[in-house]
């Protein structure tokens, strides 16, 4: 982003501190009251293309001519509006705010978004290009049949490696209790990350409120602590291309960049599972040009598009297709690896418990 958090520092942020939580609540406040699942599909049908078009999304999240070759290819003027955090997003649509007719929600602010009835249901008629889109990307958990979203970009954390200075490339979680790369060591500064994954090591969910569950990926952080140079997170690409980490958790597009600069940067994902995020194109019920929004909505699918956007980023793809355009090294996951990996979600009422874990394992 040009200002404020980067897009991965507020997912990070936004999941930390629970302050999703405030969204559901903030809604309610306001006096709207879930109308659950809409009953009708819609039909975009075959008239002319509205003459314009606003989307409202993150900062820095889109190519670098995207929108400029639309607005050619289409003859429709582009109005394009960023965000900083997902509740300035459900913020504006709560308040009644009918201007923007694509947002890109994060998945755990789908679950709001459609909870209060505020996306239309995609037309996938009108998206031909729906095929490019990789299967391990479809009906995640906070769209099952994929009725209201169309994937934008994801990531994942996962253990980022010197392919030169380690043994043998990890493959486990529990390589940070290794005393062997005591000092060599990192783990980001952020809760949902650390805590996560120690429940992954231990075969739980990377979201669970379970207190047992909890208090065993405490003590396995706490052990861990012993061995990392710190926890730490903007630094860490920097210190991988330098040598003076061996191994990290990290997620894969911070990797990827590192890996550019450093070819024997490496990326694993973890045999116990991981976690991940996925952001996706919605239309707002409100959208006034939605004929536009499914046309910009198929462009993008198209796989050149669709690789300079992830070129452009930083951040994978979902677009199977554009894997041969894209110059980036992305970690791509295999099949396999992708029934290992969870979406992150809300910890809503856990949030106080996992805060309070947290601060025990930093002074522990």
């Amino acid at each position: 982003m040009t200002k404020g958090l980067t897009r991965r520092e507020f997912v990070e942020r936004s999941l930390t501190t629970g302050v999703s939580l405030g969204i559901g609540a903030a809604l309610a406040g306001c006096g709207n009251v879930p109308r659950g699942e809409a009953a009708e599909d819609v039909m975009v049908g075959e008239g002319a293309l509205e003459d314009e078009l606003t989307i409202y999304n993150w900062s820095d999240y889109v190519g670098t001519t995207t929108v400029s070759d639309f607005e050619e290819e289409f003859g429709v003027r582009v109005i394009y509006d960023t965000y900083e955090s997902n509740e300035d997003l459900l913020a504006k649509l709560q308040a009644g705010a009918r201007g923007y007719d694509l947002i890109c929600p994060t998945g755990y602010a789908v679950d709001v978004l459609r909870a209060f009835d505020l996306l239309a249901p995609i037309d996938h008629r009108a998206l031909p290009n729906w095929g490019n889109l990789s299967p391990e990307f479809l009906g995640r958990s906070f769209d099952p049949q994929n009725r209201y979203t169309v994937p934008w970009l994801w990531g994942l954390t996962g253990i980022a490696y010197r392919s030169d200075l380690v043994t043998s490339p990890p493959d486990s979680w529990g390589v940070f209790l290794d005393e062997a790369y005591r000092g060599k060591m990192t783990q980001p500064d952020d809760m949902r990350d650390v805590i996560g994954c120690w429940l992954k090591y231990r075969g739980h969910s990377g979201n669970s409120r379970d207190p047992g569950e909890l208090a065993l990926a405490k003590a396995d952080a706490i052990r861990a602590k012993e061995n990392l140079k710190s926890f730490v997170s903007a630094p860490v690409k920097d210190q991988l291309i330098a040598g003076d980490v061996w191994i990290a958790q990290l997620w894969n597009g911070d990797t990827s960049q590192a890996h550019e600069e450093e070819p024997r940067v490496s990326f694993s994902i973890p045999r116990e599972g991981s976690m991940m995020y996925l952001d996706s194109m919605a239309i707002p019920r409100s959208a006034r040009h939605p004929r536009a929004a499914h046309a910009f909505l198929n462009f993008m699918l198209r796989p050149q598009v669709a690789a300079a956007i992830s070129d452009r980023t930083g951040y994978g793809s979902p677009n199977a297709a554009a894997a041969p355009f894209q110059r980036r090294v992305a970690f791509v996951p295999t099949a396999e690896e992708f029934d290992r990996l969870e979406d992150q979600q809300d910890l809503a009422e856990g949030t106080a418990l996992w805060d309070r874990i947290w601060t025990e394992i930093k002074v522990g």
